[in-house]
């Protein structure tokens, strides 16, 4: 018996997204995406590399679910890109881009690994951006008449049905700071674009109920938990609860209670931003129920007032915690104190690590090995955490680390390495890190 045993039946899985891993850009009657275009135009990556190839994954799909057989792994998330479904984003399905996800679909079940698939992970067709993208109403429309054809086509072989990844990075990121594509930066366009993301996620949950198909159906945000800078200073514990609202409530709220978080919305109107056009009948569609709450996390928010800060007068500082080779601080009681905030907010029936992990500077050494510590560290201590969390009455059925393998990981390109498979991109061979071996044992123990 472990030290942490886990609930048995628990799903221990790993996760990736297809234009960060799959290739294949322009193959198999593909159309263009949004980071196409975005890491196509000069300046925006930030080694200047392109997801034109990644890990290549179009092609060497079946090498990789065979890795994922090896480690023992339970659950395997993976993304469609919808422009390889619909090339022109609405329109004629491209049964080329259909065969693919049934035979990757088919290759998981054979080996009894379970999927978990994401429908949009921010890989937008360009023929709907050039259409004003998320910040147009009607895409709420296109995307239901995208995931209607997924569930009519891939049904039959998906065991978890997620609507969208992290909304609040295609919004802000995309439409905000303009760090992802289409690389914006207008925050009322990124409100709206939030409001539409959330329409869109209910129009394909309304069309989810009607399939009669039996696979749990949910949503995956990322969330943090803000800490006053100074627990001490007023000024930053309101700027602390506004940063959270933004971060969490923003999207959680919507979804599971039925409203957008009204507090915020009057401090971002009397700051100058326009709010988005909230029609009769949107939270309807937008909070019906869900089977689960998918949950990214990887930090904490410490947050110091800055009226300066626009729109939140909020702004993160480092606390001289370690940190990941994404500059991002390791602060694992952060999941604790997370999941049981989410737990007391919402109430999900269950919930979900869809994403968690961390990036680190690792290489093939001499033996043909790669030795990663850090990120068993990283995983080790946040598993204690979820433990702990469990062992409170939070319902988390499973834990997803990112990521399965290094890949193209957006603004950053091929310069952060995630995954738990180390990725040669000039041969494409795959090589198990230290911490693949160490999780394959925690699955086999369900615990350690």
């Amino acid at each position: 018996m472990s030290a942490y045993q886990f609930p048995e039946g628990f799903e221990w899985g790993t996760a990736t997204a297809s234009y960060q891993i799959e290739g294949g850009w322009n193959a198999g009657g593909k159309g263009e995406s949004i980071w196409d275009r975005f890491c196509h135009t000069p300046g925006h990556i930030h080694d200047d590399s392109v997801g034109d190839t990644a890990c290549d994954f179009y092609h060497r799909y079946g090498e990789d679910i065979g890795i994922l057989k090896e480690l023992g792994i339970k659950v395997y998330r993976l993304s469609i890109s919808w422009p390889r479904i619909f090339p022109e984003g609405t329109g004629a399905v491209n049964k080329e881009g259909i065969d693919f996800y049934r035979n990757v679909l088919q290759r998981l079940h054979d080996n009894g690994i379970k999927s978990a698939v994401t429908m949009y992970h921010w890989d937008l067709p360009q023929k709907l951006q050039d259409r004003g993208g998320w910040a147009n109403r009607e895409i709420a429309d296109w995307f239901r008449a995208y995931v209607k054809v997924l569930y009519e086509r891939l049904g039959d072989l998906v065991d978890t049905w997620i609507t969208l990844n992290e909304p609040i990075c295609t919004s802000m990121a995309g439409y905000w700071y303009g760090e992802h594509a289409p690389g914006y930066h207008d925050y009322s366009m990124a409100l709206q674009a939030s409001h539409h993301l959330l329409l869109a996620h209910g129009a394909a949950v309304e069309e989810y109920r009607k399939t009669g198909l039996k696979a749990d159906i949910g949503i995956t945000l990322n969330m943090n938990m803000s800490y006053p800078f100074d627990p001490k200073n007023r000024a930053d514990i309101e700027a602390a609860k506004r940063n959270q609202e933004h971060s969490n409530n923003l999207f959680g709220d919507p979804i599971f209670l039925g409203k957008y978080p009204e507090e915020l919305f009057a401090y971002l109107e009397k700051r100058g931003a326009v709010l988005p056009d909230i029609r009769q009948g949107d939270i309807e569609i937008i909070s019906q129920k869900l089977d689960f709450f998918g949950l990214n996390t990887y930090f904490t928010d410490h947050v110091k007032a800055d009226e300066s800060r626009w729109p939140l007068g909020a702004l993160s500082l480092k606390t001289g915690r370690p940190h990941t080779d994404a500059d991002w601080e390791v602060n694992p009681e952060g999941m604790y104190d997370l999941l049981k905030w989410i737990h007391g907010r919402y109430k999900p029936q269950k919930l979900i690590i869809t994403e968690n992990g961390a990036a680190c500077n690792d290489w093939v050494n001499l033996e043909g090995k790669v030795s990663d510590p850090n990120r068993i560290d990283y995983i080790h201590r946040y598993l204690i955490q979820v433990h702990k969390a469990i062992g409170e009455g939070v319902p988390v059925k499973g834990y997803y680390v990112w990521c399965f393998c290094d890949n193209f990981e957006w603004a950053w390109g091929l310069s952060r390495r995630f995954g738990m498979v180390h990725v040669d991109y000039a041969t494409q061979k795959r090589t198990p890190k230290e911490s693949a071996y160490w999780y394959s044992k925690v699955i086999r123990d369900n615990g350690f």
